[in-house]
């Protein structure tokens, strides 16, 4: 029933349920047979009037199989029943059920012949299937006997075959996994041999075997192991990547690179290189001053360790300055080389991949030669990045060296040494970065000021000194005498750069295209340079006895050389105590009187004439014009400083025999002079000259301070009654007592000018600070007042002008210092609550005591305490910029 259903739906059509034969209990619905059904169907009836009639079969009927009609119908019964309306609705369903049937009945002769036809083709089948059945009996008895006559023994053989190779596989891997298991002993011997590039392999290939026999137990521990060896090996890689900061090799360095290069890490080595020179260059000049230090103190004391690079470097000594210096360049030269040296193995090694590359004709491997080319770059840009990064490091540890000790009382040519090192410093970091190494110069720059303004003093004082001494004889010097042929002037013989020191150059020249790492890139450093020798400072410039010829010159010297053994320091005439120096070559007396004995001619030879004062600024305006070729940053400064030299002889000169009252007189003196010599006058002999007297205020203000008892003269004020009633006529003895101190200080000042005379300007120094001191006391006293009264203010006026007029008896001071200081206090006491404000706001000059002693105790008694709060605020306010 269900198909049927299921056909009529696929029809368009509705049907029944097949419980339809239970239409009513009076009645059974009997299925028709295929007889009834053909009469059925060849009954004549309208198409479309058997279809409205399904068409009104109620919907309920199609629901499901479960569907109870009967029950249905009954339900649906009414309460009151009719005969007639029975058989009528009765006869509605027949006719349903009639068209039910029939349209049932042409859907099953419609599909007949396709059931005929296919119930033949299942009888076809089954016939198929019986004959299979046979032909599958028949093979299986062929195959039993073929089984036990031929298979079972063949394949045993092939069974036991493929059991031996599997066990000769298991064989190989167990050799594979005991060779494995002592890969450990290998590693360690190729780290040892510094092999990386075949640890590293040799590990990654153990890692791919490991991978294939992971099925092992014993694999899975070893796989762990290997990764532990592999990052072992890293760090041992890094550690060797550091050596190269100091000492680069290029085999040690091209095996290095190989093992990051397998490790896929070229990037990540070149990221640890940089920081590997950073921190190279901090431990290096670390060590190297600590070791100096160290070796000064003469100590084991670790204390020095833990210092910062900063203020390790202020505990250089003097002596051991240079030498350190020295050796800090020498070690940062070692690191830059490096670096330098680690550059050029890469373009070379750039060069041969590129050309590597360009010679592949296939395409098989254009990933990982896009890979290499972005390694190339990258390191390049890294490289070139850090050249400029690394040289600042270098320039501020140098910086940090140079600026931590004070190098003005150096030694001329040990400074001189000093700017050679840094100057050829700056050398190498044009050279290695293009840089105009702004920080060191600086550096020499402030260092060089420093050093220079004392220098200029000292060469003054020592000027003046010969001058002072100066017999004006005759120095006799030979007829070829030039300039050049001083020492101080060998600088000017041959072009030199910035960066080429006093020192003596090498015999060969160098071409001045090749660099100093060129120069020095498979050994030496250009920072081993030598002291100057001095030979060339003791060479003779000066005549002997009239002869021209080298064998007499040198047989009249053995007459004068009676003092060849005396040391060469003894033999100076002047030595200066702060540096050391011979100020220069100068010629003793004793010698300028044997050779005037001599029978010098001006008339034989063409010498310069020439004093030895005058030779000494020679040698000083050439030993500034070095520092000017040196210092070119303060060259300006040196050369205003070696103007003031000759200004300094020039205007000695005019004192000693040109100032003359009645030439000037006459009108024959030259403006040009006159102007020359007050523009030196009041630049040079006046500015040394017109500070020093400010230096008397200082120095006396302590004298001042311990000449008058002041404390004694607080305490005495302490006990004075100031809130009296009347108006006193008499003064109070502490007046008395500060005038005694006084008496005493201008007795005790007569007595010490018998024995030391003392200038005027000295006199009234000290007259004047010690009676500023005394007024100010004075006032202090005041502020000390707790109650006061304006009989009490009066007595204070009496007791000051008691005191004025008898210390103008003992000083010739007008006016009295700070004598308006003590009046002006006093008088505030009179003052209204307004006119106290503005003027406390006006006076600045008195200290907060003293002005909230006037609130208190002047006005206390006249103001409220709100009034007294705004003027104590404004005290405050008056103090608190102070702060």
């Amino acid at each position: 029933m269900q198909k049927i259903k299921s056909l009529m739906t696929r029809q368009g059509l509705r049907s029944p349920q097949e419980s339809v034969h239970d239409l009513s209990p009076i009645e059974s619905f009997r299925f028709p047979s295929k007889e009834e059904l053909r009469e059925v169907c060849e009954e004549p009836t309208d198409p479309q009037a058997q279809q409205e009639i399904i068409n009104s079969i109620e919907e309920v009927y199609f629901s499901n199989d479960s569907f109870d009609i009967v029950k249905y119908e009954l339900e649906r019964l009414p309460p009151v029943l009719s005969l007639q309306e029975l058989e009528e609705y009765r006869d509605k369903l027949k006719q349903q059920q009639a068209a039910v049937s029939k349209k049932v009945a042409d859907l099953i002769l419609e599909k007949q012949p396709a059931y005929v036809q296919e119930l033949e083709r299942i009888t076809s089948l089954q016939t198929g299937l019986q004959l299979a059945a046979v032909i599958c009996t028949n093979g299986r008895r062929h195959l039993n006997i073929a089984k036990e006559g031929f298979t079972q023994t063949s394949l045993g053989l092939l069974a036991n075959q493929r059991k031996r190779q599997l066990l000769i596989g298991l064989l190989k891997s167990l050799r594979t996994i005991k060779t494995l298991q002592r890969t450990d002993v290998r590693l360690s011997e190729m780290l040892e041999e510094e092999d990386y590039p075949g640890a590293i392999q040799l590990c990654l290939e153990c890692q791919k075997a490991a991978s294939t026999f992971k099925h092992y137990s014993c694999i899975s521990e070893l796989n762990s192991k290997l990764q532990d060896t592999l990052e072992q090996i890293e760090e041992q890689l890094d550690v060797a990547l550091s050596k190269i900061c100091k000492n680069f090799d290029i085999s040690h360095y091209t095996k290095v690179q190989q093992a990051y290069r397998l490790l896929g890490k070229t990037q990540t080595a070149m990221d640890q290189l940089h920081m590997h020179f950073t921190q190279a260059i901090h431990n290096t000049v670390f060590q190297v001053v600590l070791g100096y230090v160290e070796l000064c103190a003469g100590n084991t004391d670790t204390k020095f360790q833990k210092l910062q690079y900063k203020d390790l470097c202020t505990h250089i000594t003097s002596d051991s300055y240079i030498p350190c210096l020295a050796d800090l360049c020498k070690a940062l030269w070692e690191v830059m080389l490096s670096y330098y040296r680690t550059m050029q193995w890469h373009e070379n090694h750039d060069q041969d991949d590129a050309g590597a590359v360009s010679s592949v004709a296939d395409g098989s491997n254009v990933i990982g030669t896009e890979e290499n080319s972005f390694d190339r770059s990258y390191v390049k840009k890294k490289l070139e990045h850090g050249l400029s990064r690394i040289w600042q490091d270098v320039q501020l540890k140098v910086k940090t060296y140079l600026l931590g000790t004070d190098l003005s009382n150096f030694k001329y040519d040990d400074f001189i040494f000093v700017l050679d090192v840094t100057s050829r410093l700056m050398q190498v970091g044009e050279e290695f970065c293009g840089s105009k190494s702004e920080v060191l110069q600086e550096s020499i720059r402030k260092q060089s000021v420093n050093y220079f303004k004392t220098y200029h003093r000292t060469r003054l004082e020592e000027l003046r000194m010969f001058l002072e001494n100066e017999t004006w004889e005759l120095c006799p010097v030979k007829s070829s005498f030039s300039i050049l042929q001083l020492h101080e002037f060998k600088f000017m013989e041959q072009s030199r750069s910035p960066s080429v020191s006093p020192s003596k150059q090498p015999a060969s020249a160098i071409s001045t295209t090749v660099t100093l790492f060129e120069q020095y890139c498979n050994g030496g450093n250009p920072f081993e340079i030598q002291a100057d020798s001095k030979d060339d400072e003791t060479e003779d410039v000066l005549a002997s006895n009239g002869y021209e010829s080298d064998e007499q010159e040198k047989s009249a010297y053995q007459e004068y050389d009676s003092d060849s053994d005396v040391p060469e320091e003894l033999k100076r005439d002047y030595v200066d105590e702060q540096t050391g120096d011979a100020p220069v070559k100068s010629v003793s007396r004793e010698t300028l009187r044997s050779r005037k004995r001599s029978d010098y001619n001006l008339n034989k030879v063409n010498a310069p004439i020439l004093t030895n004062t005058t030779l000494n600024v020679i040698r000083l305006v050439g030993k500034y014009m070095q520092m000017m070729n040196i210092l070119k940053p303060i060259a300006f400064d040196v050369i205003h400083f070696m103007s003031q030299l000759f200004d300094y002889y020039l205007y000695a000169v005019y004192t000693f025999f040109g100032r003359n009252d009645m030439y000037e007189s006459t009108g024959l003196s030259s403006s040009r002079l006159r102007t020359t010599l007050n523009r030196i006058q009041e630049s040079l002999i006046d500015l040394t000259v017109s500070t020093a007297s400010e230096l008397r205020k200082p120095v006396y203000w302590i004298v001042a301070a311990k000449a008058i008892d002041y404390e004694q003269m607080l305490l005495l004020m302490a006990n004075v009654k100031w809130d009296v009633k009347e108006i006193m006529s008499q003064h109070n003895i502490y007046v008395d007592a500060l005038l005694k101190e006084f008496e005493e200080f201008n007795r005790r000042l007569n007595e010490v000018s018998k024995r030391v005379r003392i200038p005027l300007p000295v006199s009234n120094i000290l007259w004047e600070h010690c009676i500023r001191l005394a007024n100010r006391t004075l006032v202090e006293g005041y502020a000390n007042v707790k109650k006061c009264s304006n009989e009490g203010r009066a007595l204070m006026q009496l007791d000051f002008q008691q005191f004025l007029m008898k210390l103008e008896k003992l000083t010739d001071i007008r006016p009295i210092p700070d004598k308006e200081f003590v009046e002006t206090y006093i008088k505030a006491y009179y003052l209204t609550e307004n006119d106290m404000e503005s003027w406390i706001k006006e006076h600045r000059e008195y200290s907060t005591k003293q002005l909230t002693n006037l609130v208190n105790v002047c006005l206390g008694s006249h103001i409220n305490k709100k009034a007294r709060q705004k003027l104590l605020a404004a005290i405050d306010d008056i103090d608190r910029p102070k702060r």
